[in-house]
C-alpha cells in the first residue's frame, strides 16, 4: 500500500541581492516566497526487490547528482541509518515533476527538503528543524528555506539563515522559457563582471520592505542582482522579458503579481 503523497512546492525570489562572498560562495539577502500552486509530487510505493534506493521520475541528471539521492545519503549518515536503509529497501520513490528544471524555482532543493521532512515524520526520527536544516544546507543553499515551511522569509548568509516575514500571500503568475541556466555560471559572471555587493545598511532596508511594495516600485534589474549577469551569459533571456515581470533566482523563470478579483 502506497503512503500518502507529499508536495514539494516551488519558490520565487521576490528580490535577491548579493552582500558579499564567503570563499567560493556568495552571501545574499533575499525574500523567498512559496508558490503553493506549483509543486512536484513525491510518493513512497512498496517494492519487491532489495535495491537500496530506487527513484522513478523525469530527471536529466545522474542518480548520484540528484538532490533526492543526496538527501537519502545524508540521512543515512545520522544515527537513524538502519531505519532509513530498511525503509528505502522496502519502498521506491515515484516523483511527478511539475516544477521546471534550471528555472530558478528551487525544484531540486524542495524535493530534498520534502524527503527529509517526510522521512522525519514517517520514520519518527525525531530530528529537529535545526538539524534538518543543517543536513539540508549540505545538499543545497535553498534547502533550509523549504525545511522551514515558511510561506515568506528573508534568507541570508549562504542560505542558512531563514527568518520568517509576515505578509499576506501574493498570487503570482510564473513563466519559464526553455533555457537551461547554470547557477554557478551566472554567479561566476556576477563576480567577474558585475561585482557590487550591498552594504549592511541597505541589506537591512531591503529585508524590511514588503514583497508587494518591492514589486510595485523596483525594476527587474534592481530587484535581482543576477538578472544582468544571467542575460550576459544567456542573451536569449532578453527575448522573454515582459513589462511587470520579475526574475527568480539565477533564472530562467519570470513572475508577476496577478491582481485579486
Amino acid at each position: 500500500m502506497s503512503l500518502r503523497p507529499f508536495k514539494a512546492v516551488a519558490k520565487v525570489n521576490i528580490f535577491l541581492k548579493i552582500t558579499g562572498t564567503r570563499g567560493a560562495y556568495h552571501e545574499i539577502i533575499s525574500r523567498f516566497m512559496r508558490i503553493e500552486s506549483l509543486y512536484d509530487t513525491i510518493t513512497f510505493k512498496p517494492k519487491a526487490d532489495t535495491a537500496p534506493f530506487v527513484l522513478h521520475g523525469h530527471f536529466t541528471c545522474r542518480l548520484e547528482d540528484n538532490t533526492l539521492y543526496k538527501a537519502y545519503c545524508a540521512l543515512k549518515e545520522q544515527s537513524c541509518a538502519a531505519r532509513v536503509h530498511d525503509f528505502f529497501t522496502a519502498h521506491q520513490l515515484v516523483v511527478e515533476k511539475r516544477i521546471p528544471a534550471f528555472g530558478g524555482l528551487g525544484g531540486g532543493s524542495s524535493n530534498a527538503a520534502t524527503l527529509l521532512l517526510a522521512c522525519n515524520e514517517l520514520l519518527a526520527l525525531g530530528l529537529s528543524k535545526e538539524t534538518l536544516c543543517a543536513i539540508g544546507l549540505r545538499i543545497g543553499a535553498d534547502v533550509p528555506f523549504f525545511i522551514s515551511q515558511y510561506h515568506s522569509a528573508n534568507v541570508s548568509g549562504i542560505g542558512e539563515i531563514v527568518t520568517p516575514y509576515e505578509e499576506p500571500p501574493l498570487k503570482l503568475h510564473v513563466t519559464t522559457p526553455d533555457i537551461e541556466i547554470s547557477t554557478p555560471r551566472v554567479y561566476q559572471s556576477y563576480r567577474k563582471h558585475h561585482f557590487n555587493p550591498l552594504s549592511e545598511h541597505d541589506a537591512h532596508r531591503w529585508a524590511e520592505r514588503s514583497s508587494e511594495e518591492i514589486l510595485q516600485h523596483t525594476s527587474i534589474a534592481e530587484a535581482n542582482d543576477l538578472f544582468v549577469p544571467a542575460c550576459h551569459e544567456y542573451p536569449d533571456l532578453k527575448l522573454h522579458v515582459k513589462p511587470a515581470y520579475f526574475f527568480s533566482g539565477s533564472g530562467s523563470s519570470f513572475f508577476k503579481v496577478v491582481p485579486h478579483g
